[in-house]
């Protein structure tokens, strides 16, 4: 959910960071609770939630438009369906032919794009805000139809099997670090399977699919509008009001219990991999869902351990052991984070380690690690470090209006709550180092370990 801002965009951050600042001062301070992003909740009688947040400091605007379904929703025998009608929904509708999104939101000068997770849909598109008002007429547009034809179908089933050629079969690695490590180390179908798509599957979707997800899963009392920037609350919610309040709601499908037990006895697979020219490690300890009290102190826990280079295993793994080249991760990573969850998630370690050396050391070394910090704990000023540099990067997103769109839409949809996003830095600072120790000592064991070990293919070592 990371988002980079171009050059253009500079100078209006700079002007929501002076907003921003008092809140980030005070945080990085550790005294009061930090300023609450405004928020104005709406609720239409379809169903349809609408999140606001005002920002006046630039003439624009983030829109999030999130649905209740993802890889964990979607039909048994159609992995990466859900995958494949994110794409489906630029495909146009009778009102809206094809390519009219992206004329009418890049056209003025505004850029837009979707994602699938394990528990949402997201839609998302920032513009100015001349622009507000045509941009919500089209995602209603697609809300209420869409185009359902062959021709569209068999299309972006092409896109997403090429997709998946360039970013799982021919690269090296393959993210094998998620759709391997998940499969591996989950025992529920909603969990464990590739929600980026599988080409038997894709194959057997049929327009009939495509219609009955769309009118189960793409309601109003299914999704949840988030608008940020410079715009007026009221007005935003007269606007959703005149052109959704009239789509029909539809019965939502019991969602399926995703819960699962920590595992007792480790999980190990080694692969081959013909692309990479150095073998790399994917370790998965399995995580609670968000209601565990654990939840939070994991959250801190794998930012202890691997955000980055001043992190534990980075600084013993790659510096002075000198054994791995790269190691990086966390929970829930790399599709999503503490807030952007709703079920049970793996806590990852991915890194690539020097040829020759021997990965089971590596693991024993990255495991001897936890192990330690399991007995002895954190030092508070390691852990405050951690904390304050969690709670500025999140504020460093909310300073983009279309990340801060995007946060109190997901947060509404699958925690019931647009306002965890301004409890956050309150919930990582609650995190003490005696709940770090315990979170270690619980999850973070060989028992609940699950790793595969991606070896270089002998055929790539000959052609080098």
């Amino acid at each position: 959910m990371k988002y980079r801002p171009t050059n253009g965009e500079q100078e209006n951050m700079n002007k929501t960071l002076k907003w921003l600042a008092p809140a980030l001062l005070l945080v990085l301070s550790s005294t009061t609770a930090a300023q609450q992003l405004p928020i104005s909740t709406y609720k239409l009688d379809n169903g349809l939630t609408l999140v606001v947040s005002e920002d006046h400091s630039s003439p624009t605007f983030g829109l999030s438009i999130a649905y209740h379904v993802g890889f964990r929703l979607e039909p048994r025998g159609r992995t990466g369906f859900a995958h494949l009608f994110e794409h489906m929904m630029f495909e146009g509708t009778p009102n809206a032919p094809k390519g009219s999104f992206v004329k009418i939101i890049q056209g003025g000068g505004g850029s837009l794009n979707g994602s699938t997770r394990y528990d949402y849909t997201n839609y998302i598109s920032k513009a100015p805000v001349s622009a507000l008002e045509p941009i919500l007429w089209l995602e209603a547009d697609r809300m209420r139809h869409l185009d359902f034809s062959e021709e569209n179908l068999n299309n972006q089933r092409d896109v997403v099997k090429e997709e998946i050629r360039v970013n799982v079969k021919n690269k090296p690695y393959g993210l094998f670090f998620w759709t391997d490590l998940a499969a591996l180390a989950f025992d529920k179908w909603e969990n464990a399977h590739d929600g980026y798509g599988s080409f038997i599957d894709l194959d057997k979707a049929s327009i009939e699919d495509v219609k009955r997800f769309h009118a189960t899963y793409y309601t109003p009392n299914n999704a949840v509008i988030a608008v940020a920037g410079d715009v007026d609350a009221d007005r935003v919610h007269a606007l959703v009001n005149k052109y959704f309040s009239k789509i029909a709601n539809a019965p939502v499908p019991p969602r399926p219990d995703v819960s699962e037990p920590l595992n007792t006895k480790e999980r190990f697979r080694q692969e081959m991999d013909s692309h990479a020219t150095a073998p790399a490690l994917a370790i998965g300890w399995k995580m609670p869902g968000p209601e565990s009290p654990d939840y939070y102190p994991l959250a801190v826990l794998g930012e202890l351990l691997l955000g980055g280079e001043a992190s534990l295993l980075y600084q013993k793994m790659v510096k002075e052991e000198q054994s791995m080249l790269s190691i990086s991760g966390g929970m829930a990573w790399p599709l999503g984070n503490v807030l952007t969850v709703a079920g049970p998630s793996l806590t990852v370690a991915f890194g690539i380690y020097k040829p020759g050396s021997d990965a089971k050391q590596n693991v024993n070394g990255i495991q001897t690690v936890i192990n330690e910090l399991a007995q002895t704990g954190v030092t508070e000023e390691r852990l405050q470090a951690v904390k304050t540099k969690m709670i500025a990067d999140f504020y460093k997103e909310l300073a983009h209006n279309l990340s801060r769109a995007d946060y109190l839409a997901i947060s509404q949809l699958i925690h019931g709550d647009a306002a965890l996003v301004n409890r956050y830095p309150e919930l990582i600072n609650k995190v003490t180092a005696k709940s770090i120790q315990r979170a270690a000592a619980k999850y973070l064991t060989v028992a609940n370990r699950s790793w595969i070990d991606r070896q270089v293919a002998r055929q790539h070592q000959e052609k080098k």
